[in-house]
């Protein structure tokens, strides 16, 4: 369901929500300090002190006293704690999606779409912990009882992505608070201001401030190698790309931190000739233009069959040549820009590629006439195998499509990378769903479903797109020690 943007004067007062930030400057930074860019600008926005590894390690120690503190609160304070975080999040949802959309590029609407989203993980773990998580058996061997509880793991360190600034961010604190633990917090120095925003609601709805210490960067190795130094982190959760994964779990591995990562994607979408045509093309839509593709689920790879091929390319090119591209807190705006002007070169390099080697450009294809850090929404036809976009992770409003003949051929297609985050399959045949589905290596599939993500539901990947699960009873899990206790029994007559 699309949301509606919030009203002038209601922008106007989230500007002020913007500029009434901790530490907020729109001054040139000096070289202690870095900017902030709105993408649909290229104007700076903000201006943020760049924090030293020596200063993290002082929010370390004052997050990790608070934490032993919080450890030992009940489950129903936890609970009732989140459910008023969710309440004071929904209460600033037009403000929230205004600093996101400023920062990151979103379109309003969308960027209203995430606060919620980021605050039903909230709402998700309130209730959560409420529910026992612990066993009673007897040993097999008689004699003993034994009993298993949950215990928090300790302070986390959490690294979120600038693509989904706030909900990256809720889907890590919200489970991390309520499993008892602390945090240290490193938002992308692309979006802290999210982050700042959401962690300040999170204090008025009453988490205490030291609970949650931010840190804002451009230094990310140096911040990284120093906090994961200190033997105090008990817990990484890194969201990003699979290499910086490597990197972390490399420096995580020297005080055995528990990990969990959410690492690169290379989705494919594959359409059966028995696919509902609406249905698909509104699938491939959502799958490909939600957060403009720049989501680590995005449809990457689009495989259509023989016989509905030309068809839904027809559908799919039209729709995607009628998305307004805009400002992002423009009324009507269907595409924002990408995040950097770096993305927009990856884009024009992916598709100056794919069509040197033959693809066929169908629509887009290039950077509109406007300032902004833009890319026209694209579709490619007969994408050649040998092309880069039909192997890299595009990140942006591009639509890779090549034609497949039968089920066995698209399934060694669509496994044949080193990745396995999310797939799409788009079929009115029940059997063919789940079998492909079985088939498919991947951590979650949208069966005849655009946006597979949802707070109830484990989220995370296989093969190099990570480890570990965020959402459901398994999130909660991440921050949590299994313990487990014998008892002696002794018997009497």
């Amino acid at each position: 369901m699309s949301l509606m943007p919030p009203s002038r004067e209601r922008l106007a007062a989230s500007e002020q929500a913007l500029t009434s930030l901790p530490g907020y400057s729109n001054d040139t930074p000096t070289d202690k300090e870095f900017s902030v860019f709105d993408p649909s600008t290229e104007q700076r926005i903000a201006t943020l002190r760049n924090m030293t590894a020596q200063e993290a390690l002082v929010e370390v120690e004052t997050a990790e006293s608070e934490g032993r503190t919080w450890a030992k609160t009940t489950p129903r304070h936890r609970s009732d704690t989140l459910q008023n975080v969710y309440t004071v999040l929904m209460e600033n949802q037009s403000r929230l999606a205004y600093v996101i959309s400023r920062e990151m590029g979103k379109p309003l609407g969308e960027a209203l779409g995430e606060v919620q989203y980021a605050a039903d993980y909230v709402r998700w773990y309130a209730e959560e912990l409420l529910r026992p998580a612990g066993g009673y058996r007897d040993n097999p061997a008689g004699a003993s009882t034994i009993l298993t509880c949950r215990a928090p793991v300790g302070l986390t360190l959490l690294i979120a992505p600038w693509n989904f600034p706030m909900a990256m961010i809720t889907r890590k604190i919200a489970p991390a608070i309520a499993a008892g633990c602390a945090s240290l917090i490193k938002p992308a120095a692309l979006t802290p201001l999210t982050t700042l925003l959401t962690v300040d609601l999170m204090e008025e709805a009453g988490v205490p401030r030291e609970l949650m210490r931010v840190v804002t960067t451009i230094e990310p190795a140096a911040f990284s190698e120093a906090v994961l130094s200190d033997p105090r982190i008990r817990k990484l959760s890194f969201t990003g790309s699979t290499g910086v994964g490597s990197t972390l779990m490399s420096l995580a591995a020297k005080n055995i931190v528990k990990s969990s990562m959410e690492l690169g994607g290379n989705a494919p979408f594959i359409v059966f000739d028995d696919a509902d045509l609406e249905r698909a093309v509104e699938g491939a839509m959502l799958a490909k233009l939600r957060n403009g593709g720049q989501s680590c689920v995005a449809a990457n790879r689009f495989y259509v069959q023989d016989g509905i091929a030309d068809a839904f390319i027809e559908a799919f090119t039209e729709k995607m040549s009628k998305v307004v591209t805009g400002n992002a807190i423009t009324e009507g705006v269907g595409l924002g820009p990408v995040i950097n002007q770096a993305a927009v070169d990856k884009l024009q390099h992916l598709v100056d590629d794919a069509t040197a080697q033959g693809a066929e450009l169908k629509t887009g294809g290039k950077k509109p006439a406007q300032s902004g850090y833009f890319f026209s929404p694209t579709v490619l036809d007969r994408v050649p195998a040998e092309a880069n976009i039909a192997n890299a992770e595009i990140f942006g409003p591009v639509a890779a499509i090549s034609r497949f003949t039968t089920q066995e051929e698209v399934l060694w297609k669509a496994n044949n990378t080193p990745f396995g985050l999310a797939g799409y399959v788009f079929t009115e045949n029940l059997d063919r769903a789940l079998n492909v589905a079985d088939e498919l290596e991947t951590g979650l599939v949208g069966i005849n479903n655009g946006i597979p993500s949802n707070p109830a539901a484990p989220f995370g990947g296989m093969k190099q797109s990570g480890l570990g699960r965020e959402g459901s009873h398994e999130g909660l899990e991440e921050y949590q020690e299994v313990r487990y206790y014998n008892i002696a029994r002794r018997h009497t007559d």
